[in-house]
């Protein structure tokens, strides 16, 4: 006999916590299960490696609502998260709820059964659960590869190529001439660590250059809140002080670029070498927050670059050789390893096929409802982060958003909700109102948002409480319904 869930929540990494707890909080008889496909949570926290893995954002906001961090450091590294992950997973018992090593093929939403069947591969083999709602908390990037461009020569290359997303443990890097193609997050990340645990001499390859910015990773104002206060309003108090510094630094960028842009550039002038080519290097021809600002935790990259174990070339490459990598200029960069930290391939549902009676769904002709929900997939919910802030802000509010509609169904008598597609009364954009180019790779496969409320998606946290938290449930976007009661032909 198949088994039924009231919800199925695909993912245990950030996203699928935060749902299992609002579930548990807010609608405490509903069942659910979480199907992660690999043996352990934590998703991206799991996945991931490589040397120096650390938080690109403040723990205080990448924490949860729900379970304060305790730690005066505000950039952590990811083992610490990890562990944070799964201590939170424990404390409430979500752990009790995950299966592991259960990947989901495809979902079919069926309107004549009025529920979704998940087809789930376990150790090989394939089998069928059904559930009345489904939570796709799976992220936005695909685990199974990353993106890597098309190198001339790359088989031509003696010595190790690597993607970050899938580091050897064994790899011995030690006294080693390291090669960075990137200068993204993960770039900006391993550079520093490469350089500070035995690395030869690091090179970071850059094609354009990215802003950089440096923050103490022990935040000053918790320190002090830490030593004054018990941990939760400690917690509360700095989670709000982190909230409202991110919102101000990126209104700041947006609506004057060049004074942002203008202080990165000092601030990058005054931790490099004098006479280092600042310009160059680190003056990127998109403004602030066109692509998303990198960290440098205590101003660790710049320390690399200025103490020798690291330097910067911004060119594009020619072909890889033997032993290394021809650039543009004529230069050959020698090289024993090359990383190539060239970014993620992005993919919603982790692959699955999403269909409705059978008939597989395009994503790009669906829009998304206040960037959570999709038009044309019933009883649905994804959950995908915010851009200029930390991915768990919006998590928890698509969560709580989650139960609140819940629990509308349930007084209201409704089993079904969907997203009504608006058709030509609204214009599409973008779901994501962002450059980098795993983004600009996807637009043709990713839904489309729109250019007003609720189909608009305005990466605002404090825009996103008063929509999502405070809003309505039944607004114009969204239609519920009940099933009809089948009738047993009497013999």
């Amino acid at each position: 006999m198949t088994e039924h869930l009231d919800v199925v929540i695909v993912g245990a990494g950030i996203s699928g916590i935060s749902a299992a707890w609002h579930l548990q909080d807010r609608c405490p008889g509903r069942s659910y299960a979480i199907l992660e496909r690999r043996d352990n949570l934590g998703g991206t926290w799991d996945l991931f490696k490589y040397p120096g893995i650390r938080s690109d954002s403040d723990m205080f906001t990448l924490g949860f609502r729900f379970k304060p961090w305790t730690s005066e450091k505000a950039i952590a590294d990811g083992p610490s998260i990890l562990a944070y992950l799964k201590e939170t997973a424990a404390e409430f018992g979500i752990d009790k709820h995950i299966r592991y090593r259960h990947r989901v093929v495809a979902a079919d939403w069926s309107d004549a059964d009025n529920r979704w069947t998940v087809r789930v591969e376990h150790d090989g083999e394939e089998f069928e659960i059904t559930a009345s709602f489904v939570f796709a908390a799976s992220g936005y990037y695909n685990y199974d590869e990353g993106y890597t461009p098309q190198f001339v020569g790359r088989d031509d290359f003696e010595g190790i190529i690597v993607h970050p997303q899938h580091w050897p443990e064994d790899l011995d890097y030690q006294g080693k001439k390291i090669v960075v193609i990137g200068s993204g997050a993960t770039a900006v990340t391993l550079i520093p660590a490469l350089a500070e645990s035995g690395a030869g001499h690091v090179t970071m390859l850059q094609r354009s250059p990215t802003y950089i910015g440096a923050l103490p990773d022990v935040d000053p104002f918790a320190v002090r809140t830490k030593k004054a206060l018990p941990d939760k309003p400690a917690y509360v108090l700095n989670r709000w002080k982190s909230i409202l510094f991110q919102m101000a630094q990126y209104q700041l960028s947006r609506r004057f670029p060049n004074f942002m842009r203008k202080q990165l550039m000092t601030m990058a002038r005054r931790r490099l070498p004098e006479g280092f080519e600042v310009e160059k290097h680190f003056n990127p021809r998109y403004n602030p927050w066109d692509e998303r600002l990198c960290l440098a935790p205590n101003g660790d990259f710049f320390r690399a670059i200025r103490q020798g174990k690291a330097d910067v070339v911004t060119d594009t490459i020619e072909r890889f050789t033997k032993t290394g990598i021809k650039i543009t200029s004529g230069e050959e960069l020698s090289a024993d390893i090359i990383i190539t930290a060239t970014g993620l391939n992005l993919q919603l549902f982790g692959g699955a096929k999403i269909s409705r009676n059978g008939e597989e769904i395009k994503l790009s002709d669906t829009m998304a409802y206040k960037g959570m929900m999709l038009s044309n997939m019933p009883n649905m919910v994804f959950t995908v982060g915010y851009t200029n802030a930390s991915w768990t802000l919006k998590a928890d509010l698509v969560s709580e958003f989650f139960c609140r509609v819940l629990n509308h169904m349930a007084a209201k008598g409704y089993d079904t909700f969907e997203p009504e597609h608006p058709g030509d009364k609204v214009e599409q954009r973008p779901l994501l109102d962002f450059t980098p180019g795993y983004v600009r790779r996807a637009l043709d496969y990713l839904p489309k948002a729109g250019a007003r409320t609720p189909w608009r998606l305005k990466q605002n946290y404090l825009f996103d409480l008063r929509l999502i938290r405070h809003g309505k449930v039944d607004d114009e976007g969204l239609k519920f319904s009940r099933q009809p009661a089948r009738v047993t032909a009497s013999v």
